[in-house]
């Protein structure tokens, strides 16, 4: 009798999904974010065995279901905490936390701060849909100011915390941004984060069609999409529009981004930036665009370091292997309580 036996690099797309139904609305963004996780971990060769998806509350948060491989479906926000847990117990495990932008940033933007100051591997996908849409539509952080929801009625008087801004201003080495509906740029993304050694913070704007139906439209739609995105690539110019007429340049004498056409105004390829990826602020700049400017896309941030638990076991000067827990609790200074 022939055995044929599937090694992980033979994997395909769908060996990485569960027996679980997918339980999502219908036309619902998260259904092809799920098909791009499990596009790049097939084309990864992702070992199905060490792999551990996190998850807090929300919609995104039904994630870890629809995978065949190890996950927790934890507490609202704590995802982060729970992940860092799992890393530092056993490095060896790739660990995912999917999130959403209430889950992430509202109760866990403590926890979402600190775990990307601390440099813990993990790949952290936020689910961007400006809306709390597990719990019917209230406003989330980072729904526009004037958005009107069963929690705003009136029209919510704040300004929006923006995903990646808030993950450079934590210290993150690793920011991208990309849309559900990209897929061959969304799962690209998705690898390169995997690849990276530390924190990865990707920033998925994503549809919710019950509760915020085309809020990104005018980011995403196919008519207004070439001068709307600009996907930016490690040492090439930051060109965008229909026949990449457009580009980013500095502001002559000030540090501000501007948008300017090629053979206007004597414009040349020559003064358009060329974007850099281990620069901090360019990456600043370039999250923080709104309308007018494009939307940037792609990996805004990557300078990597040595990661957290790296560090720790250095430090403590750990050994892999069984480990006498007795002994540990002995060591060093102790007390005898005595009646």
């Amino acid at each position: 009798m022939t055995v044929t036996t599937i090694t992980d690099a033979q994997l395909a797309p769908k060996d990485y999904a569960s027996d679980q139904e997918v339980r999502w609305c219908p036309g619902c963004g998260d259904y092809a974010i799920l098909k791009a996780v499990q596009k790049a971990c097939a084309e990864l060769g992702v070992k199905r065995e060490q792999t551990v998806f996190v998850s807090g509350i929300g919609c995104a948060a039904r994630f870890p279901y629809y995978m065949s491989t190890y996950g927790f479906h934890t507490v609202h926000g704590r995802a982060p905490a729970i992940a860092t847990g799992i890393k530092l117990a056993n490095p060896d495990l790739d660990v995912w936390v999917m999130t959403g932008d209430g889950d992430g940033l509202s109760i866990g933007g403590n926890h979402m701060l600190h775990v990307l100051r601390r440099n813990v591997d993990l790949q952290i996908i936020l689910f961007n849909n400006e809306i709390y849409g597990l719990t019917k539509g209230q406003y989330s952080p980072t729904s526009r100011r004037g958005t009107r929801s069963p929690s705003t009625p009136l029209g919510s008087l704040e300004y929006p915390v923006s995903a990646c801004v808030f993950a450079l201003g934590a210290g993150a080495r690793f920011v991208a941004r990309s849309v559900d509906t990209l897929q061959p740029h969304l799962v690209a993304v998705l690898k390169r984060a995997r690849a990276h050694q530390g924190a990865s913070f990707v920033e998925i704007l994503q549809n919710c069609v019950v509760f915020n139906d085309a809020v990104f439209e005018h980011i995403t739609g196919k008519t207004v999409a070439p001068d709307a995105q600009i996907v930016v690539e490690h040492d090439q110019p930051l060109l965008f529009g229909k026949n990449t007429e457009k580009g980013l340049r500095l502001v002559p004498g000030k540090l501000e981004l501007e948008v300017v056409t090629l053979g206007e105004r004597g414009v040349t390829a020559a003064d358009i930036l060329v974007h850099d990826e281990t620069n901090r602020a360019l990456a600043q700049h370039l999250a923080a665009l709104e309308p007018p400017f494009p939307t940037a896309m792609g990996v805004l941030y990557c300078n990597p370091t040595l990661s957290y638990e790296r560090e720790v076991y250095a430090q403590a000067g750990v050994q892999k292997g069984p480990a006498d827990l007795d002994v540990l609790l002995r060591k060093e200074r102790t007390w005898v309580v005595e009646g």
